[in-house]
């Protein structure tokens, strides 16, 4: 009998002690990967400028938001294919020299070496006699999983390191990415903003009036890699990158744009002082330069269609119609929510494996304001904290 007083006398303080903060279920690190264009957090060292928060630190927001967690921030390249970028990732990750592929290396860039020399990361730092940069997590495999968040491209780059890491890729030689069999190596895969479906801006930019000269223009039409990006190309790609049974897949989507209005509708009348409700519109508080290719025609043009009202439907192509229309000033908005063919549901709160997991449009946020960057929109990291407490309760 006393025994039973004393375990019941137990039971009631515990219960009486104050709660404390919940346990995560796991604290497996997080890789954050930058989309296209993008830079890593030693861009600008003298600016402090961050491609994840711009003046401000989203990764060391992470770090402690119900915190100590690991968070790392890649860097992959600006302007690369999503094949190479994973590549990169991989071996700045895990350690060791890139690998591209032997075949991959001919085609489509011929002349690209397969292992170029000095792109090399240390594995062990106390054996690092060429002074190579560290690698993030070494560790990394079945046993010590990783989180990865990716913004715009960074959310593409993300799903072909899943497809390489699990299913490899026969010819392309000795390099341990292409041999597969690294399923559990990725808890969850968050993406931010990505064109899975591809984005039209490069459509609406190139096809319509190639006469037209902008530097976003010249630089998209110099870099032929980013078909993958475009509606055309990310159906191909969406078929050699599969969703795996095995991956937590999260996604969000933004919109920075509105159907047209008469007035009142919060877009930048000065940008189309004329609408039709049948296009959408650049908000006021989107960022400037990218107000000009948001809405129904590009400014100063107003004979081409920009993403606001920009369709297709030739022989052959991705059928683009008014359900692309709404937009973030980069990416149709509806490419966002998930691969096109692949699994998806609204996330009701129970996350569930092999399928995206829609977390929403974030109505009012832009292509950069998702990364916190200076802009008159509303502050990302409720967004941030919402996929922190998600990933962290797998």
């Amino acid at each position: 009998m006393r025994c039973f007083t004393r375990i019941l006398f137990a039971m009631l303080a515990l219960a009486l002690l104050p709660a404390g903060p919940a346990r995560a279920a796991n604290n497996d690190p997080v890789v954050l990967v930058h989309g296209f264009l993008g830079f890593g957090p030693e861009a600008f060292p003298t600016s402090g400028y961050l491609y994840w928060g711009g003046y401000h630190d989203i990764a060391g927001h992470l770090r402690l938001y119900k915190g100590p967690r690991t968070v790392f921030t890649a860097t992959v390249g600006a302007i690369s294919s999503n094949w190479d970028r994973a590549a990169e990732l991989y071996a700045q990750i895990k350690g060791g020299c890139v690998d591209y592929g032997l075949n991959h290396s001919r085609t489509p860039l011929p002349g690209q070496e397969q292992k170029p020399f000095g792109k090399c990361w240390a594995a062990d730092p106390t054996n690092n006699p060429q002074g190579y940069p560290l690698a993030l997590y070494p560790a990394w495999d079945a046993a010590h999983p990783l989180h990865f968040i990716g913004h715009s491209q960074g959310g593409t780059t993300l799903r072909a390191l899943v497809e390489l890491l699990e299913h490899g890729a026969p010819g392309e030689g000795d390099g341990e990415l292409y041999q597969g069999g690294k399923t559990g190596w990725v808890r969850s895969v968050t993406t931010l903003s990505a064109p899975h479906n591809g984005t039209t801006l490069r459509d609406a930019v190139l096809d319509i009036l190639p006469q037209l000269r902008s530097p976003l223009r010249d630089l998209i039409e110099a870099d032929f890699q980013r078909w993958e990006l475009a509606p055309d190309g990310a159906r191909d790609f969406n078929l050699w990158a599969r969703t795996s049974p095995h991956v937590y897949y999260f996604s969000v989507g933004t919109l920075a744009t509105e159907a047209g209005a008469w007035c009142c509708n919060g877009t930048d009348r000065a940008i189309a002082p004329i609408q039709s409700s049948n296009h959408q519109y650049p908000r006021v508080d989107m960022i400037p330069y990218f107000k000009t290719y948001a809405g129904e025609w590009i400014v100063p043009s107003v004979r081409q269609h920009g993403m606001g009202g920009y369709m297709q439907s030739a022989p052959g192509r991705v059928r683009v119609d008014s359900e692309w229309f709404a937009n973030d000033g980069v990416v149709n908005t509806a490419s966002m929510r998930a691969p096109a063919g692949h699994p998806v549901r609204e996330f009701d709160g129970t996350p569930v494996r092999g399928t995206w997991n829609f977390l929403g449009n974030y109505r009012g946020y832009d292509h950069f304001d998702i990364l916190n960057w200076p802009n008159k929109g509303p502050s990302a990291d409720p967004i941030y904290e919402r996929i922190s407490d998600i990933i962290f309760g797998l």
